[in-house]
């Protein structure tokens, strides 16, 4: 019997643990989920395919995926959330990339929409991920080197991400502290996942939104974060809903 590499690590609610289906994933790997239940509502757990899982009544999803991340026993392990579906063979070229590469520890990937269309403006190449080209990393487009991770001692900052009051950028907190602990993370042009368009989107911009990016930021880059907005700015001003809150988010001053 091939030995399993993967794990498969959800992170849910257990109101939403009925949305979780089998992974059609052909490479061998096991499913770990953590069932997050903090109204303590009645659930029943899936029959129809093997997994395990632990329970807490935590809230936040940076909690969930570092329960996941400590529990697995493979050598790797794919991030996925409940309402995703899988590409066997991205995931299987992404496996095959890091057993060639043993130094990298992270393999960020790509997620298209139920339409088939990228979720966003990928590179078209391999490119070795750093502090200024990881920012938009979402969390079910990487899989990690386990025991490298563990080692290092990186872990998702839960003062960060869904459920927390800055809602964004753990996954990109995770991989740049991976990389300031001397870690390696490439991005591959290869598809894995299948996930609806988000509605984060339309919160870009309001003031709740423009805080969260400045303490993202700020967590990143230290002393040198109010620069690094001031480029954010420039880059993205026709998308600021003008300059009310711009020296709020220059300086973090919120």
């Amino acid at each position: 019997m091939q030995e399993k590499l993967l794990t498969i690590g959800y992170s849910t609610l257990a109101d939403r643990l009925k949305n979780i289906a089998p992974p059609k994933v052909d490479l061998p790997h096991d499913v770990f989920i953590s069932i997050q239940n903090p109204q303590k509502v009645d659930f029943d757990l899936p029959s129809n395919f093997d997994f395990q899982y632990i329970k807490s009544e935590d809230q936040g999803v940076t909690k969930s995926r570092n329960l996941v991340l400590n529990q697995v026993k493979t050598k790797y392990l794919l991030f996925a959330d409940d309402d995703i579906a899988f590409i066997s063979k991205g995931i299987e070229s992404a496996v095959s990339y890091l057993e060639a590469n043993p130094n990298c520890d992270l393999v960020l990937a790509q997620a298209m929409d139920t339409e088939g269309v990228l979720r966003k403006a990928y590179p078209k190449r391999e490119v070795k991920l750093t502090r200024f080209n990881s920012a938009k990393a979402g969390t079910i487009e990487m899989i990690v080197r386990v025991e490298s991770i563990r080692s290092k001692g990186i872990a998702f900052d839960e003062n960060f991400g869904a459920g927390a009051q800055n809602y964004l950028g753990d996954e990109y907190i995770f991989i740049t502290d991976l990389l300031k602990a001397g870690g390696s993370a490439t991005f591959l042009p290869i598809t894995i996942a299948i996930h609806s368009e988000d509605s984060s989107g339309s919160l870009w911009g309001t003031e709740s939104d423009l805080r969260a990016r400045a303490m993202v930021f700020q967590r990143v880059f230290g002393v040198t974060a109010p620069l690094i907005r001031i480029a954010f700015y420039l880059k993205n001003f026709q998308k600021f809903a003008g300059t009310k809150n711009l020296y709020k988010f220059i300086f973090g001053k919120f």
